[in-house]
């Protein structure tokens, strides 16, 4: 079983290095952020594979229907692709789980139990799955790009180098699939911890020095008693002296 596919690599020699480098660049994106941008990869896959299609649905149709029928299509599943994410997570997990069964017993047949119980662990194991699929699906992307790219640059024939080092160019598929994981599961881990922890707001800038309290002003001393003026004791001082 070719992961990298010759029959792919010689389909796609006709597209141009421009186009080759950007299916490049966006298996690389997807094989580093396949986790950290789920939502995104899977409403833009969603919502081409449904144009498309609507594109070829429409075809049979004719007229002005083509165009209608594949953006009607695509905008509806797009709008609907989260919701369907758990869908297609069953339906993954159970193809491959289906696909690694024929590939470790070829003369199998009938394989809807594993195919059943790699759906289920889909979707219980849903983070670990997108993070597996989007690592595959992402070193495939870039390995058949990559080997587009390096064809005329390096004057080799792709198809016929992948055909005699079928084992090592599995081996590495599959060895750069799991480092992929392992990069999304850090690069998440990383991200929680950098959410979970909060910045503190910075306190307003406080004065150098605080402003020493000014003394409390004294209170005025009692007045003295005024003199008495009673008339008795004026009288009775008056006989005293005399």
């Amino acid at each position: 079983m070719h992961l990298i596919a010759p029959d792919i690599l010689a389909e796609a020699r006709g597209l141009t290095q421009a186009m080759s480098g950007t299916l490049y660049v966006l298996g690389v994106a997807l094989w580093l952020f396949g986790w950290r941008w789920h939502r995104f990869w899977i409403v833009a896959g969603v919502t081409l594979g449904a144009g498309l299609c609507g594109l070829h649905a429409g075809r049979s149709a004719g007229g002005a229907q083509i165009l209608a029928v594949g953006v009607l299509l695509s905008v509806a599943a797009g709008m609907m692709a989260l919701e369907l994410a758990r869908i297609f997570a069953f339906v993954a997990g159970g193809c491959t789980a289906w696909l690694a069964a024929l590939w470790v017993f070829p003369q199998a047949q009938e394989l809807w139990a594993v195919f059943l119980s790699g759906g289920l662990f889909g979707l219980i194991l849903y983070r670990v799955w997108t993070m597996l699929l989007t690592s595959i699906g992402g070193v495939l992307l870039a390995g058949h790009a990559g080997l587009l790219l390096l064809e005329p640059l390096a004057k080799f024939d792709a198809v016929t180098w992948v055909t005699v080092n079928q084992a090592a160019v599995n081996g590495g598929v599959i060895g750069l699939a799991v480092l992929g994981i392992v990069l999304q599961a850090l690069m998440t881990r990383g991200r929680g911890e950098g959410i979970g922890k909060a910045e503190k707001p910075k306190d307003k800038a406080e004065p150098k020095e605080k402003a020493e309290p000014k003394p409390e002003p004294k209170a005025p001393p009692a007045p003295k008693p005024a003199p008495t003026t009673n008339w008795w004791e004026k009288l009775v001082h008056h006989r005293k002296a005399g």
